[in-house]
């Protein structure tokens, strides 16, 4: 997270708005060969204490998971290059903006009794989206099929304890500078997220 306070701003609710709007992010813990991290799709509470996802039982993190281990899950959106001409004022140097938030807690297994419940509750989530496309249903999938992809993968969940956040969006730079650089991002159309991160300086977390 970026120490400057001024990136710091934003309240808990829209924190917990843009994690549930992602709902994808990546899992981190510490195990004895160093860091491991895990891309996951999650679900998170309503009011952000607990979060749900799983994992293909064979990832070295499901395997470390005997035990409860304190975890992180990285959320992170659009971000994009700023030139410095595009402040129209001088004496400044490129940076990259962009929106983060990480939910802190404690991971765990749950009973394999778990696994489709979360994964029902994920697709319904992620398929009511996409309306007005009929919601897809697990139980489109044969019997035998499901058995076969329940067994390779595993119920995690974390109650999260901490959250924090950065919202990197030019806020140390006068208005018109800053506002200045969100419509040259919006005109050049290059990389993933700039439009998002050229709306957001806008109006930033303040």
């Amino acid at each position: 997270m970026h120490p400057n306070p001024v990136f710091r701003k934003a309240e808990k609710v829209q924190n917990l708005e843009f994690a549930r709007d992602r709902s994808f992010g990546a899992l981190s813990i510490n195990a004895d060969a160093g860091p491991l991290v895990a891309h996951v799709p999650f679900q998170l509470s309503e009011d952000g204490t607990y979060l749900e996802a799983h994992l293909v039982r064979s990832n070295p993190i499901a395997r470390a998971l005997k035990e409860p281990q304190k975890a992180v899950i990285a959320i992170s959106g659009g971000d994009g290059y700023i030139s410095p001409d595009w402040y129209g004022v001088d004496d400044q140097v490129p940076t990259w903006n962009y929106v983060a938030v990480h939910l802190r807690g404690s991971l765990r297994l749950l009973p394999d009794t778990e696994l489709r419940g979360i994964l029902e509750r994920l697709s319904d989530m992620m398929e009511a989206r996409l309306a007005p496309k009929p919601i897809w249903k697990i139980d489109k999938v044969s019997d035998e099929a499901l058995a076969k992809m329940l067994r390779q993968i595993v119920p995690i969940a974390m109650d999260v304890d901490d959250i924090d956040s950065t919202w990197k969006l030019g806020q140390n730079k006068p208005d018109e500078a800053r506002l200045g650089a969100s419509e040259a991002m919006s005109e050049t159309g290059f990389g993933l997220g700039y439009d998002y991160i050229a709306d957001l300086m806008k109006s930033p977390p303040s």
